[in-house]
């Protein structure tokens, strides 16, 4: 990359660096030239994507470190003369206090250490374009950088999205108090080789048999080599500190389409279409229902998170392409038939 805020042998730390998308980022950054990338995992995970990366790649790029960041020792070695940082690693646990935990106080704990080294030159938050309320945008109306961060996590019953929400809050803070120089990224809905799912936003299979909520919706997709290279430039795109960037691919399908190019690249199913409104009123039940046994019956249905998924918006990437020089490498079209081929082979295999 010529237009950069580092030179090319300078530290970068990867954290969650063997994960589905943190991987993605190490391999563009190999491809960018950077000569010293960091890449920290977790003590008990196999490394098997970083492994396939130094088989590919020779590894000369790359140094491995195994830790855990709720450790102030972890993050004082992976962070030592490092100056850019990509903060990939994330809580995935199921309750909100682990997700906190997981999420907001090891990114604290990695932030204090950085402080201590006094060479950052950006710190790259990888949250989510969950994150985000569209009770004030109307159905089809744009979900962009400029909507209002939700604030109702309890009644959406999401520890991972509140996780997120509030390590976002949580680094706008150090900006502010510490100069921490950060931009936030909020991926989509990342897919392909590599994640053998398809999205909640197209439908679930909670019941035994597939509801398909999306519809016509558009669904917010972006496949995953396109995100790597989107949260690669925020790291080192010059005058963009402070900024906040939605990642999503050009020519979004609608639900429909994609559930349709699905049945025919990998294999047909039966799936029941359900209305939008008739799949709130029975969130808005299994809530009431919940409420009334006094939580025996969790709220996992309700109808703030079937707003968010299954209300139906459209989305903007025009802010990254602007201000990173991003363009998708991967088009939609093509995305989708590499996600189906590698669904079909997972089927038969």
């Amino acid at each position: 990359m010529n237009n950069s805020i580092i030179a090319y042998n300078e530290p970068i730390l990867v954290t969650g660096a063997n994960g589905f998308i943190g991987s993605q980022v190490v391999k563009t950054l190999i491809k960018y030239g950077y000569q010293h990338i960091r890449c920290l995992t977790r003590p008990t995970s196999a490394s098997t994507r970083l492994d396939s990366i130094i088989k590919d790649n020779g590894g000369n790029q790359l140094e491995i470190v195994k830790g855990n960041l709720l450790s102030p020792d972890t993050c004082d070695v992976c962070t030592d003369g490092v100056a850019v940082i990509y903060h990939l690693a994330a809580g995935v646990e199921k309750s909100f206090a682990g997700c906190f935990l997981n999420s907001v106080v090891t990114t604290r704990n990695l932030i204090e250490a950085t402080l201590k080294h006094n060479v950052l030159k950006r710190f790259v938050n990888t949250s989510s374009i969950a994150v985000y309320s569209n009770e004030q945008i109307n159905r089809g109306g744009l979900l962009d950088e400029s909507c209002a961060i939700d604030t109702r996590w309890n009644e959406r019953y999401e520890a991972y999205t509140f996780g997120k929400a509030k390590q976002d809050e949580l680094v706008l803070r150090y900006t502010e108090t510490k100069n921490l120089p950060v931009v936030i990224v909020r991926p989509s809905v990342v897919y392909g080789p590599g994640k053998a799912k398809i999205s909640d936003r197209i439908g679930t299979n909670t019941f035994g048999v597939f509801l398909h909520l999306g519809l016509g919706n558009q669904i917010p997709l972006t496949y995953v080599d396109n995100c790597a290279e989107a949260i690669a430039l925020a790291g080192l795109t010059p005058g963009i500190d402070g900024q906040v960037f939605n990642i999503v691919d050009d020519d979004l399908p609608s639900s429909r389409q994609f559930l349709r190019q699905y049945k025919r690249g990998v294999g047909r199913f039966l799936s029941i279409p359900v209305p939008y409104t008739m799949w709130y009123f029975f969130n808005f039940m299994w809530e009431k229902y919940s409420d009334w046994s006094e939580g025996q019956l969790p709220p996992v249905f309700n109808r703030s998170t079937c707003a968010v998924c299954w209300k139906g918006n459209t989305y903007s990437n025009q802010k990254a392409k602007e201000m990173l020089g991003w363009q998708p490498v991967i088009t939609t079209s093509e995305g989708l038939s590499l996600f189906f081929a590698y669904m079909k082979k997972r089927m038969n295999s």
